[in-house]
């Protein structure tokens, strides 16, 4: 049966001190109690079913862009003045007018590789296939009547005719060719975060004019280093959002590097790990960006386990625990168990011993 270490130890904590008659006590061997009345006893019935382990935390809803959470940099390289730029929270498509210098438009094209030098016929690389890319992608080789191979990284008489259609689709000099500052190529379609250039203000080659996420929103959750190594990528999670709404997630990915919050009266033992949950329907969490949420991720499951009430378990003397059986006319027998997954959530735990589906054990008076 699986079990969490970290999850036994709290648990074990939680029953030393379970109290039977108002007083905590420690139990030998399994033996058989007097008999008591009925009436006077509080039970709970041993059950089969699911059982999951669940971390919970704070977290927050954000939206992706690189591995480690931060926003992409959008990089100028045209000079003049920023005569229009995007507001916070604009969405940017590949082919869309990023922003405009000098009234000129500058772009948005989608690719791993950032613009850094002129593109123009008879060249090769991975920034000329992901430019034949957008082409085709874009439809501009289909308009241009010709096909192109999103593949081809040479700047062929193709993505010339291509790039003729777009630039005349987008209000750009018909030159056939890519300048340096004509575009800026982003790894895909974003949301523009903060707006870092000013309108008026010089544009500079080289410096940043934006941050930008994908548009896609997903939970930030910041982990204690202690629970790192109990979540893993694919497990499920329940996002409680503001409102009492709940939408369903997965682990998406962990980061690699602690974090310390910032601030005067932070340290080591302060660092926390970051996880990344991805919804299963993204839009169930549309404008609700940098508003807190709860997260349950489910970190082990089991399926058909005898289980029963956390706070029916008791201490051995000799080590381990037992329930306190209620058998047919009254009759109370200690029975010891050996202990697997803590439901977390439902407060019950997973049991092997001489327990059947149906008995009744003893728990604490509310």
């Amino acid at each position: 049966m699986k079990r969490k270490t970290w999850l036994l130890a709290a648990a074990t904590v939680l029953v030393a001190g379970t109290a039977v008659g108002g007083a905590v006590v420690a139990f030998g061997p399994t033996r058989t109690t007097p008999t008591a009345q009925e009436s006077s006893t509080n039970t709970a019935t041993v059950e089969r079913g699911r059982l999951s382990a669940m971390i919970s935390q704070s977290g927050t809803l954000t939206y992706r862009a690189q591995p480690n959470g931060s926003p992409y940099s959008v990089i100028n390289q045209a000079s003049g003045t920023y005569t229009e730029l995007p507001a916070d929270g604009d969405e940017i498509t590949c082919g869309d007018v990023l922003y405009r210098v000098d009234e000129k438009p500058v772009l948005a094209l989608c690719g791993m590789v950032p613009v850094y030098r002129d593109l123009r016929s008879g060249l090769a690389g991975h920034d000329v296939r992901q430019l034949n890319g957008n082409l085709h992608k874009l439809g501009y080789d289909a308009a241009a009547g010709v096909t192109i191979d999103p593949a081809d990284s040479v700047f062929t008489w193709r993505t010339q005719q291509a790039l003729r259609v777009l630039q005349h689709d987008k209000g750009i000099g018909l030159t056939g060719r890519l300048d340096l500052d004509d575009a800026i190529f982003l790894p895909e379609a974003v949301r523009i975060a903060k707006v870092t250039g000013e309108l008026g203000a010089p544009a500079q080659p080289g410096a940043q004019v934006a941050q930008a996420t994908s548009d896609t929103i997903e939970v930030q959750v910041a982990l204690d280093p202690s629970q790192q190594g109990g979540v893993n990528t694919g497990d499920p999670a329940q996002i409680t959002l503001p409102g009492n709404r709940t939408v369903t997630g997965k682990v998406d990915r962990l980061g690699r590097v602690a974090q310390v919050p910032a601030g005067q009266n932070t340290n080591a033992g302060d660092a926390t790990i970051p996880a990344y949950i991805r919804l299963d329907d993204p839009a169930a969490a549309r404008g609700l960006d940098r508003a807190p949420v709860l997260v349950a991720i489910t970190v082990d499951e089991v399926e058909n386990a005898l289980n029963v009430p956390v706070t029916a378990l008791v201490g051995k003397s000799g080590g381990g625990f037992a329930v306190e059986v209620v058998r047919p006319g009254g009759r109370r027998e200690l029975v010891g168990v050996e202990l697997g997954l803590f439901d977390t959530a439902g407060g019950r735990v997973q049991v092997e011993g001489g327990l059947r589906e149906g008995d009744h054990v003893v728990v604490p008076s509310s």
